[in-house]
């Protein structure tokens, strides 16, 4: 690490602190040459994505959106947000893990339609209903003999 001061290459950690509920690490620093004490931070990298929609457009990932389409899935069923979110990150963990930087929207939304059918089969449908786009009754019909 470079002091700011004088810019020696070399400088002794003097306090290490974690912050942001472990996410960062907060560093007193003291240059060797020059004696002058400076703070850093390391924070982990956030992982970002973009989705490709059906029409081919490229848009960037929105948890919130997920979150509210799954919330609105999810609404008078016995499922918290906590476990809404958890799925979520465990999705996302998944995306990461393959280094996948554009997803195809139509996969997103097979893994949300995967961990929903784990979780919960009315919320699975209604999810898939909005999801799958159902024209009329015998699609949706077709889906719930399809859990069975």
């Amino acid at each position: 690490m470079k002091c700011p001061q004088c810019a020696f290459e070399d400088t002794k950690v003097l306090e290490s602190r974690l912050s942001h509920e472990g996410r960062s690490v907060r560093r007193r620093r003291s240059c060797v040459q020059c004696n002058y004490r400076f703070t850093t931070y390391e924070k982990e990298e956030e992982f970002s994505f973009q989705v490709v929609k059906k029409d081919g457009r490229v848009e960037a990932y929105y948890r919130q959106k997920a979150l509210r389409s799954l919330q609105v899935a999810c609404s008078k069923r016995p499922i918290s947000m906590e476990q809404i979110e958890e799925m979520m990150d465990r999705i996302e963990r998944a995306i990461q893990e393959h280094g996948e930087r554009t997803v195809p929207s139509q996969k997103l939304g097979d893994m949300i339609m995967e961990a929903l059918h784990a979780m919960d089969k009315v919320a699975y449908v209604r999810f898939a209903s909005v999801y799958k786009d159902f024209k009329d009754p015998d699609e949706f019909l077709a889906e719930l003999k399809g859990l069975s």
